[in-house]
């Protein structure tokens, strides 16, 4: 069963369950600090879990800090283009804090010291059309997310879902052969606050190794740029380098890797944030 999805306040949303066994304050609103911080404690302890994970403007971060959190990751000119999103985290087990695969976090300080950029053109990608696709694809979206992923920290396997989330403004882009989708990615679009993740790449198994998540961002920035959003991020799966190696392809910043946060893949995993800023 997916987490639950709640509004707060406001305006403020929060995720949480059992799943990724954590509360997510996902979204802030000012009347509702530092209030919310109250709600989301009794939440993590009424219900067992293990992490609380805030993502916060720069107004919000000392009094996280003072509460004990942690900054694990930032990423700048998030809200608006001007104010800096901090991405803070505390923990109830120590074991979830501190009990990572070493040679993940070793491989990723190879790529990021190596330079995983270096020898590579993203123009160099044979192009593919790409198309921004519609409810009607709800359906074929959600199927190859089945066939792509173990579990997911939000409900996509459910068209139904997907319907939902392009009501609030997520896009979803897609790569066809023989009018089979056989990629796929979204970005969740803030237009208030003029940022977008980019996020949820999914390629068919038989189609992997022709770069298509190169293909697909690339569309999907210059899509970013026509809507004037100039901040874009991701949150990359720690132990599947491959996405993070295509975003520094992209010239994405790395600033962070948040500490078992996320169930995907059949397990809580860590994950990279990395972000960019477009010229709009």
């Amino acid at each position: 069963m997916s987490d639950i999805i709640e509004k707060f306040g406001s305006g403020s949303v929060i995720q949480h369950g059992k799943e990724n066994n954590r509360v997510y304050l996902m979204k802030i609103h000012h009347d509702d600090f530092p209030g919310i911080l109250d709600y989301c404690d009794s939440l993590t302890q009424q219900h067992g879990y293990t992490k609380l994970f805030c993502k916060v403007p720069s107004w919000a971060a000392p009094t996280l800090i003072a509460r004990g959190f942690d900054v694990e990751a930032e990423v700048p000119r998030f809200y608006n283009g001007v104010d800096t999103a901090f991405f803070c985290a505390k923990y109830s087990d120590v074991k979830r804090k501190t009990t990572v695969p070493e040679e993940y976090l070793v491989q990723l300080t190879d790529i990021l010291k190596k330079g995983a950029v270096q020898g590579f053109n993203v123009s160099s990608v044979p192009p593919r059309e790409v198309h921004i696709l519609e409810k009607e694809h709800a359906e074929q979206i959600s199927e190859v997310y089945k066939q792509v992923f173990d579990s997911y920290p939000f409900p996509i396997f459910d068209p139904n879902y997907i319907c939902e989330t392009m009501d609030d403004g997520v896009v979803y882009f897609g790569i066809f052969e023989d009018n089979k989708l056989v990629a796929v990615s979204s970005a969740e679009v803030d237009y208030k606050g003029l940022n977008a993740e980019m996020t949820d790449f999914a390629t068919l198994p038989e189609y992997r190794g022709q770069k298509l998540a190169v293909v697909l961002l690339s569309h999907m920035e210059e899509h970013m740029k026509l809507l004037n959003i100039p901040t874009v991020f991701t949150i990359a799966r720690l132990q599947a380098p491959a996405i993070t190696i295509t975003f520094l392809r992209h010239a994405y910043t790395y600033s962070g890797t948040l500490i078992n946060n996320t169930h995907i893949g059949g397990s809580i995993e860590s994950m990279n944030v990395l972000y960019k800023e477009l010229k709009v």
